[in-house]
């Protein structure tokens, strides 16, 4: 069986895919993976996939680029003749739908999160519901990570019931993020870490603000942020905003990284304060190492944070309730904050492991391919 796979980067693909991408290929899939050109094809090649570098402009919003993307797929599609398409992010979504439609390719949608322009309000919100509606009227699938996003879609009329299906993220190796043990022992110098794509809507100026507060409370703490900066995003932080904050002494910057887990084994306490996510894939790799976790109660983080058992939700772009969670995982003892790691670790064996994933979406293609031959 081919697969195609079409995102806007290989930077997505690469970082919150790769697992999937190759246990597609060990299972005996053929997998062609469609993506603007970067360095981390190579990644993707190592694991076996076929990579056909593809030009998209992901963040502009002129008709004529989108409709050459649109007959650029349509090409691809029609020459690697593939069995199934699975689209990740909005351009591939929409203009491969439509490009797939044209030649009756079965066609699986995944809406990993909303982003800022369809919740937004204004002219562009309504022009991306409009082009979600059409794009996916026919699409066979459309997978979401969250229930809340699902109900959305449907409440606006963008899915019917039968297309649209629940998995839990993009997976978890549970192999490669293995437990490790707390680095603040004492109890008296807690390292909480906000990793991701620094943005705005990330909760970040929220996590800096928390940090002022509980700096006052318990000088030992150390509040550090890991990602890229300077991305392409209008909610982007600046990076002479973060040199402020670091010459400030409030914040550690950690860089860029290809690979999380040092990081993460770096800090006893993983926090994202994001105004709404599809499915966090920072916070299931931190709980799946044992990391206790502070998270904004939005859809995607309560699906991966318990309450008072793997780690705290607290109010959405409230820096005081950010630093009241935080504060809580403060006062808690080395043991204490070790038994919400494990929780949390039990929890993404039980519900985000990789293996869950990779089955939902070869069900749900095979059901598919059944079905369009033989109509």
């Amino acid at each position: 069986m081919k697969l195609c796979v079409v995102a806007n980067s290989a930077w997505n693909l690469a970082n919150f895919r790769l697992g999937f991408l190759k246990a597609l290929v060990q299972r005996g899939w053929e997998v062609h993976v469609l993506v603007p050109d970067g360095p981390e094809t190579t990644l993707m090649r190592d694991v076996g996939c076929h990579v056909h570098p593809v030009f998209m402009d992901c963040k502009g919003t002129h008709p004529w680029q989108d409709g050459r993307l649109l007959l650029r797929l349509r090409s691809w599609y029609q020459r690697l003749q593939p069995d199934a398409v699975v689209h990740y992010t909005i351009k591939p979504v929409i203009y491969g739908s439509l490009a797939a439609r044209s030649l009756g390719v079965p066609v699986l949608n995944t809406i990993t999160g909303l982003g800022t322009a369809f919740l937004s309000v204004g002219w562009l919100q309504s022009m991306v519901r409009y082009l979600y509606r059409v794009a996916l009227r026919q699409a066979h699938v459309v997978i979401f990570q969250n229930p809340d996003d699902r109900q959305l879609f449907l409440d606006h009329a963008l899915v019917q019931p039968q297309q649209a299906m629940l998995v839990p993220g993009s997976g978890i190796d549970t192999q490669r993020f293995l437990p490790c043990a707390l680095p603040d022992q004492d109890g008296h110098s807690p390292v909480f870490l906000l990793l991701g794509r620094i943005l705005r809507d990330k909760g970040v100026v929220e996590y800096v603000e928390a940090a002022r507060m509980l700096k006052a409370r318990c000088p030992g703490a150390r509040f550090a942020l890991l990602g890229f900066l300077d991305v392409e995003n209008v909610s982007a932080i600046s990076r002479a905003q973060m040199d402020a904050w670091v010459a400030e002494g409030v914040i550690e910057y950690w860089g860029e990284t290809h690979d999380v887990r040092p990081m993460i084994a770096r800090a006893d306490c993983v926090v994202l304060p994001s105004y709404r996510e599809g499915m966090p894939r920072t916070l299931l790799e931190a709980a799946a190492m044992a990391r206790p976790l502070v998270a904004s109660d939005v859809p995607g983080c309560r699906e991966v944070v318990s309450d008072g058992v793997n780690g705290f939700l607290c109010e959405v772009k409230s820096a005081a309730a950010l630093a009241q969670a935080m504060a809580q995982v403060v006062t808690l003892s080395p043991a204490a904050r070790q038994v919400l790691g494990n929780a949390g670790r039990s929890r993404v064996e039980q519900a985000f492991a990789l293996d869950q994933v990779v089955d939902c979406y070869l069900q749900a293609i095979r059901v598919v391919v059944k079905h369009i031959n033989k109509s």
